[in-house]
């Protein structure tokens, strides 16, 4: 095993670790804000790419390509929180129908299974082939870097606003936010919107990245995501309070993430094992808070002392 093919791998897994970043910050504000675990990820990563590509096919340049990418995921957020909340159905249930139905709104969107971008006839913003011997600003990890931060920012900011404390104490307890005079629904809907928006961003820069959009590109995406927000919080949870820290720990918890996935495919492992381990590692760092406190919390004593 040359440790050099590892070491040539490493900016690749960084710039993917960066892109998937986007998407767990996305994934975050359900997860971690409103405490729903959105399946329509799976489907608006793969929304995103297709109609980045199909826009930068039919002559758009990147950065209409990728606002009308992000629009389209917000409508699908809008979908799913309007399921949920006009129609009552259980959130994971009105993600993974929106999900459904996204698969075949991508089947139309692209014209069949996958669509090719060629690096070399479009002016991409991101690629694989700007990771090595390009200028310091065209370099992939440095533009998608850049954009992690200023993202971090206007959320950090909006959250701070009545409109995000808002969706915040929804996230929090939703009764005490209604006795509050706080839109619940609104809100709710607001948040799937927004996360799925960020989702499809990062399916924008993925396309362009790999130089294709796939209808199977986003399967699995929670996985991925929910990994990203775990690792993150297990490895930096002590030193990352502040809620643009909990961003950051997420995109840090995601570029972590594909260093073991380079890794493992170095040391040779089943490549097909990869979703498996990914499930595993999930389930076990959901596992921990539990354990901790079933098993490991030391008993009050009640009464005090006599």
């Amino acid at each position: 095993m040359n440790i050099m093919n590892l070491v040539n791998a490493l900016p690749g897994a960084v710039a993917q670790g960066l892109i998937w970043g986007i998407m767990a910050i996305g994934v975050y504000i359900t997860f971690r804000i409103l405490d729903i675990a959105d399946m329509t990820v799976d489907g608006t990563l793969c929304t995103g790419a297709a109609v980045c590509i199909m826009m930068m096919q039919s002559g758009q340049n990147v950065w209409i390509s990728m606002a009308v990418a992000i629009v389209a995921g917000m409508m699908a957020g809008l979908m799913t929180g309007l399921l949920h909340t006009f129609m009552g159905i259980p959130a994971i249930l009105s993600g993974i129908l929106t999900q459904l139905g996204l698969y075949s709104i991508n089947l139309k969107i692209m014209g069949k299974a996958n669509q090719a971008i060629n690096v070399d006839k479009f002016d991409l913003l991101v690629s694989l082939r700007y990771i090595k011997n390009v200028s310091f600003f065209e370099n992939t990890i440095f533009i998608v870097a850049a954009v992690i931060v200023l993202l971090i920012l206007v959320l950090y900011w909006f959250f701070g606003t009545e409109l995000g404390c808002s969706l915040r104490a929804t996230g929090c307890n939703d009764k005490m936010a209604r006795a509050q005079g706080i839109n619940t629904d609104f809100s709710r809907v607001l948040a799937l919107m927004l996360a799925n928006g960020l989702v499809a961003l990062a399916g924008s820069m993925l396309g362009q990245y790999q130089g294709f959009a796939d209808i199977n590109m986003g399967r699995g995406a929670i996985v991925i995501g929910l990994a990203a927000i775990i690792i993150g919080e297990a490895v930096f949870g002590k030193v990352f309070r502040n809620f643009g820290f909990k961003l950051l720990g997420a995109v840090l918890g995601s570029i972590i993430y594909y260093f073991v996935l380079q890794i493992v495919i170095w040391l040779g492992i089943d490549t097909d094992l990869l979703k498996l381990l990914s499930a595993v590692v999930v389930a076990i760092f959901l596992a921990v808070p539990y354990w901790k406190g079933r098993y490991f919390s030391k008993p009050v004593k009640r009464g005090g002392n006599h």
